[in-house]
């Protein structure tokens, strides 16, 4: 990654540029591989631009661009559940930018009014270890997780700064039949839980390193590792999974807005999202992409995806996940 005191440098002269070229400045939460290989990209097809990125959660990017409000640094956030793109449209953080490819995203892969549109659609899936455990073996369904079997066997993401578990947390309380119950059940796998790893890095070595170990991600992430990085992941897809949209927008006052709607454009041609799909394990949520380009897994994969009204979701997914950290997590410490 860039060097962040050389990004916040540049940040400073937002219309002056960095040097001799010109800058664009990217939030994502997609991993450094997964930057750094369209920085070169990027870069490659416009040599007199400087893509700089920070490798963020999601929850980091939201709260990021809240502090730079009226100041903003950055001119693109590229990835994050799309609860968080609502939040941050009904707030006035983002810029309104209708892609190219607008017509080939359902009504529900994107804001009404523009200000975020769908990349990725990423179901949350059971992650185990496939040297000390079969699918056979691991749960099945989200109540299976609770059997006694698993306790102290499930390593989970550590919540708060990550999209993923916040969209899982808010799942399990919609689901349930009012909130309290919906809070019953998530301190019975936190008494089940054994470790909250800080970050993706370190929740994938956990797994790695223990062979024992299950945990709740997002099935595209847990392909990339095992694909990409040799590591024995294996994954099952509940029934009634959460999916969430992952997205893209601009920053409301984008230092470099033009420079912000080219890298946009560039990470969602259809080339760029078969080479996603193949690189990064990403499923697209443009229904105009040719399913016979994207690998063999994708095509065959079936979700049955949780029904979720996701404007009751977003509207309430801080108040749920406030209530984890404080009558859950932090109840027990």
């Amino acid at each position: 990654m860039r060097n962040l005191i050389l990004t916040l440098l540049c940040a400073f002269m937002l219309f002056a540029g960095c040097g001799s070229k010109e800058v664009v400045v990217i939030y994502s939460p997609h991993g450094a591989d997964m930057l750094g290989d369209y920085e070169k990209l990027f870069e490659a097809a416009y040599p007199e631009v400087d893509m700089q990125w920070l490798d963020l959660g999601s929850s980091e990017v939201l709260g990021r661009v809240r502090a730079e409000q009226g100041r903003p640094m950055g001119d693109v956030w590229w990835g994050a559940p799309s609860t968080m793109f609502t939040q941050a449209a009904q707030e006035g953080l983002l810029d309104s930018y209708t892609p190219t490819w607008a017509d080939a995203v359902e009504v529900a892969y994107h804001d009404s009014g523009d200000a975020w549109y769908g990349t990725f659609i990423s179901p949350l899936a059971i992650m185990y270890n496939t040297r000390g455990l079969s699918e056979a073996e691991i749960p099945k369904t989200w109540d299976e997780l609770l059997n006694p079997e698993w306790k102290d066997k499930i390593a989970l993401r550590m919540p708060l700064p990550s999209g993923t578990m916040r969209t899982f947390i808010s799942a399990m309380i919609s689901r349930a039949e009012d909130e309290a119950a919906g809070l019953v059940w998530l301190k019975q796998l936190h008494e089940a839980t054994a470790e909250y790893p800080e970050n993706p890095a370190m929740l994938y070595d956990h797994i790695k390193k223990n062979e024992d170990r299950i945990s709740v991600w997002i099935q595209p992430d847990i392909v990339l590792q095992r694909d990409r990085n040799q590591f024995p992941f294996g994954y099952y897809i509940p029934p009634q999974t959460p999916v969430l949209t992952d997205g893209i927008a601009i920053i409301k006052g984008a230092p470099h807005s033009e420079w912000a709607k080219k890298f946009y454009e560039f990470v969602t041609t259809e080339e760029a999202l078969v080479q996603q799909a193949a690189e990064y394990a990403k499923l697209p949520a443009r229904s105009d992409v040719d399913r016979r380009k994207l690998p063999e897994w994708m095509q065959s994969v079936v979700i049955d995806a949780m029904p979720i009204d996701w404007t009751e979701f977003s509207a309430k997914q801080d108040e749920w996940c406030s209530r984890w950290d404080n009558e859950v997590y932090k109840a027990t410490q």
